[in-house]
This record gives structure tokens, sequence and C-alpha cells, in this order.
């Protein structure tokens, strides 16, 4: 459940620092002129994936693993890996890649100026955060990510007092 939590938090603290972005949507059909917004945010996956290209700009928030551990009579531990998936569009190639460093700068400079993430999440610091452009020809979509590691509060261990170390 905390999992769940910290990807809720992550998804309303990145749609505040990156709503005053306004980047362009591919011109559909039946669209008459260009449409500009701010990067959507998804919880793990697009909601359509198939749909991948006419959904840019956008962030997936994706867990990629976790843990959870407790030595005999000491305090827990758990944390969870999440990546973030950048997706931008534009057709001026320069002006592409340009748009898409600036999200992940803004979302990079965010966390690492916060470090904790609703009041209980907080980023291992001494991992940091990993970020990489896609470097393959895929204009006039653009694309990175970043992964970092979340601390979590842990569960507490439930034992009958009879079974106390």
């Amino acid at each position: 459940m905390t999992s769940v939590i910290l990807i809720d938090e992550l998804k309303s603290f990145i749609e505040s620092s990156v709503k005053n972005f306004s980047l362009p949507e591919r011109v559909q059909e039946g669209d008459t002129e260009q449409l500009y917004r701010s990067p959507k945010v998804y919880k793990l996956r697009l909601d359509n994936s198939g749909e991948a290209k006419k959904k840019a700009p956008y962030i997936i928030i994706q867990l990629e693993d976790g843990y959870d551990k407790q030595k005999q009579s000491q305090n827990g531990e758990a944390a969870a890996v999440i990546r973030l998936i950048f997706c931008v569009y534009h057709e001026n190639e320069e002006e592409g890649a340009v748009a898409l460093l600036n999200v992940i700068e803004k979302v990079r400079s965010d966390i690492m100026k916060k470090v904790v993430i609703g009041k209980c999440f907080r980023l291992d610091t001494e991992k940091g955060l990993e970020w990489l452009i896609y470097n393959e020809d895929t204009a006039p979509y653009y694309a990175g990510e970043m992964i970092g590691t979340f601390y979590m509060p842990h569960t507490e261990r439930e034992v009958e007092p009879w079974l106390k170390p």
C-alpha cells in the first residue's frame, strides 16, 4: 500500500513541478490549430499505450522494484525504486530536444531541492537521481528517463508477546 501512496504523492509533486510548461501536442486529425499544454502525468502506464504518440507530452511514474528488510530487534527499512519516463513532441528537432531536457531538469531540480515527497518518502540522496536522454532518431518525439530510490515507512512487525526475541 505504501508504494501506491508514494506514486500518488509523486504524481501530485510532478504535476505541480511542470504545471507552467507549455509544450506542443501533435496536431490530430480534425484539429484546426496547434495546441499547447503541460505534460500529463500517468501512474505506472499510459491509459492507452496504443495511443502513445497522441499523448505527448507526458511523464509516466513506474515502480521498478523495492524492498523491505528488518533485522531482529531493530527498526525496519523499506524503499522503492521509481523510474520516470519523459516524452515530448516537437516538429523542430533542436527545440524538441531542448524541451525534453528542460522538463527533465525541472523535475530533477525540484526533487533534489525537496528530497522529501509527501512528508514521509525520502529520496536516497547517496544514490541520487540518474537520468538519461534517449538519443535515437525518434523525431518529432523525444524521450528520456530518470530513476531514483525513495525510502518509505516500513511495515511494523506484529509479534505476539511470547514470541518476542
